[in-house]
């Protein structure tokens, strides 16, 4: 009986969620998203996340790097750079390798910077 062939991922797959789109439930992806529409559900990606305008999560969110232009409720752990635009809207805990927010942008929560890697968030979040 012949294996099934191993699917290879391409890290530099751009993925989108266009404005108008709600998904209930979880994303996991290794290349690049972009979140215009509504996502209600934790996001894990590999590559950078944007976050349109148009774009709210209500989850959990887990990437790279990231830029915000929309809204976010919920935890984002960011191991590289984290960048909030002056429309966006953060409410919640986040935890950054590095930060950058624009005059404007409306954050409530706290923000712990990292060591430079993730491995700290995964600890915290299991103390929590």
């Amino acid at each position: 009986m012949a294996k099934p062939p191993v699917e290879e991922f391409d890290s530099s797959t751009i993925n989108l969620l266009g404005a108008g789109t709600t998904i209930n439930g979880d994303i996991t992806c290794n290349g690049d998203i972009r979140i215009n529409g509504v996502l209600n559900g934790n996001l894990t990606t590999k590559g950078r996340l944007i976050v349109g305008e148009s774009g709210k999560i209500k989850g959990e969110v887990t990437c790279k790097n990231a830029d915000i232009l929309g809204n976010i409720e919920g935890k984002i752990s960011v191991s590289d750079l984290l960048s909030l635009k002056a429309t966006s809207n953060i409410l919640g805990e986040i935890f950054v390798g590095r930060i950058s927010i624009e005059p404007g942008c409306k954050f409530n929560g706290t923000c712990k910077m990292l060591d430079g890697n993730a491995t700290a968030y995964t600890q915290e979040k299991k103390n929590t």
